[in-house]
């Protein structure tokens, strides 16, 4: 049965690398099995964890929020650094927050750290709430140091930009300052009439993973646990607390409550996934993309037929139907799922890549198996001689892009990316990311060096676990009896694994 009393606004998630332990399919499970209707990912300036978040929340049966944390510098002051969280209405603060999000990265990296400044907040405003972020935002860290006046300048003007879409941050997770903030937040919300919203910055799900997180926190910061220099920015409280223990937590402003399922409310975006979005690749005039792409193709096939075999042989007119025949029944499925474009481009850039010397692999993978590709100089195999199934690489029951498998000389492959960004358009072309994430031996070395345990327990525990591609802890314990027995006479050693085991993966 859901309980629409609260809905938690502020969560991280592991995608945001510098803290959260939260697991996204744990998320929604646990948010579901709360009775909530919704919940919100607030990760650290990105969206990586979106599509996974929106998966896993529908299949969950609750609402999914997107929105994320931003660190934010003053124009005026840049040295002035806080916290502003924004939440997605709809598609157009979804665009918004991605601008923002990017810019952040491109422009406003500093010692390290990616910022967006209040200027570009203001500018790209709509369609997205504002949480105050507490104590950590501007209002809450003036409030906090007793400049009232200054406060409720920044608030109002914060009121002008974003109206009645910005909500003073409520927090009670046992940090300091947090009950006087909430005293002279409330009294100036009052003031500007400004509404507030309670919210309980989650780190992770369940309270006693708190250690574990803090020692996610040391890895990070290469210190170790008991460091007393070490700062403590986190409480055991910062966990998805359920709708009762809130209600009981805010008994006192239950307004700040109400409007948590209010937000929820008024945030209504799906994100549209399967649709493939390409660049225009340039047709002549006069032709359509249909007749440019089959024109091309079987002039490639042309060229390649004239390297390949004699024309004066009698077997080749066979061969050449052969070659033909193949040719547009690839073509009639490419055009029948809407890629020729894909093909074009692809062809561009490892023809422009050959006209400067950039030495291309011949391909591999299953787009080798493409005569289209052969034609147009993408491959250099040719996929007939071999018996190549262009099944594999393209197949109309089985919808997905296809995928080239190019491979440049790493001395050109800046160029290529940079002759492809400045002919397509900086916006549409991206790089990868690739997530590291804890394996099982590297996990064990990590957590043992920020509990302060020694080198040669960690190595003893570490080389314990098979070298094995895929290995797990819990498959470690299973197919290894010496590190049970090990783990069983010894105490260090079974705290450096119970840790290690929360924070695999």
């Amino acid at each position: 049965m859901l309980n629409e009393s609260f809905v938690h606004l502020r969560v991280h998630s592991e995608y945001s690398l510098v803290d959260g332990l939260v697991r996204v399919k744990d998320l929604c499970k646990h948010t579901a099995a709360l009775g909530m209707p919704a919940v919100a990912l607030t990760d650290l300036c990105n969206f990586y964890a979106l599509i996974k978040f929106q998966k896993a929340a529908q299949g969950a049966g609750i609402k999914p929020i997107y929105g994320s944390d931003l660190l934010l510098r003053d124009d005026d002051d840049p040295e002035q650094i806080s916290t502003l969280c924004l939440l997605v209405q709809n598609e157009t603060g979804y665009h918004n927050l991605t601008d923002l999000i990017s810019r952040a990265y491109l422009e406003g990296q500093w010692q390290g750290k990616a910022y967006v400044y209040r200027s570009w907040v203001e500018q790209q405003s709509e369609g997205l709430i504002a949480l105050s972020a507490g104590r950590d935002g501007d209002v809450g860290q003036l409030l906090v140091s007793g400049k009232r006046e200054l406060a409720e300048a920044r608030l109002s003007r914060w009121l002008s930009v974003f109206g009645d879409r910005f909500y003073l941050e409520l927090q009670r997770t046992g940090r300091p300052y947090e009950e006087d903030y909430i005293h002279d937040a409330v009294a100036l919300a009052a003031k500007l009439s400004c509404p507030v919203v309670a919210t309980n910055d989650v780190r992770f799900i369940h309270s006693d993973e708190f250690e574990a997180h803090e020692a996610r926190v040391c890895i990070r910061d290469g210190r170790v646990l008991d460091d007393p220099r070490r700062p403590r920015n986190y409480s055991d409280q910062q966990y998805l607390r359920s709708t009762e223990e809130m209600l009981e937590l805010f008994s006192d402003i239950p307004e700040a409550l109400e409007n948590s399922v209010e937000i929820a409310r008024r945030c209504n975006l799906t994100v549209k996934l399967g649709t493939y979005y390409l660049p225009e690749y340039p047709i002549p005039e006069g032709m359509t993309q249909e007749q440019f792409f089959r024109e091309l193709c079987h002039k490639g096939l042309d060229e390649r037929l004239d390297f390949l075999f004699d024309r004066a042989a009698p077997s080749f007119a066979d061969t050449e139907k052969e070659y033909r025949a193949r040719l547009d029944f690839e073509l009639d499925i490419i055009l029948q799922m809407g890629f020729p474009g894909y093909f074009l481009i692809v062809m561009d850039f490892i023809q422009w890549a050959k006209d400067h010397d950039i030495p291309v692999g011949p391909g591999r993978g299953s787009g080798a198996g493409s005569l289209v590709a052969y034609a147009l100089k993408i491959t250099d195999l040719d996929p007939i001689e071999y018996d190549l199934l262009f099944e594999r690489f393209l197949n109309p029951e089985r919808v997905s892009m296809p995928d080239f498998d190019v491979d440049f000389c790493m001395d050109g492959r800046d160029q290529v990316i940079s002759y492809v960004a400045d002919n397509y358009g900086r916006d549409a072309v991206s790089q990868i990311i690739t997530f590291g994430t804890m394996a099982a031996k590297a996990v064990v070395r990590d957590v043992a060096r920020v509990q302060g345990k020694s080198y040669g327990l960690a190595d003893k525990l570490s080389k314990l676990i098979p070298f094995e591609v895929g290995m797990t802890l819990s498959k470690a314990l299973e197919q290894e009896p010496a590190l049970k027995e090990f783990l069983e006479a010894d105490e260090q050693a079974q705290e450096i694994w119970d840790m290690a085991e929360q924070l695999e993966g």
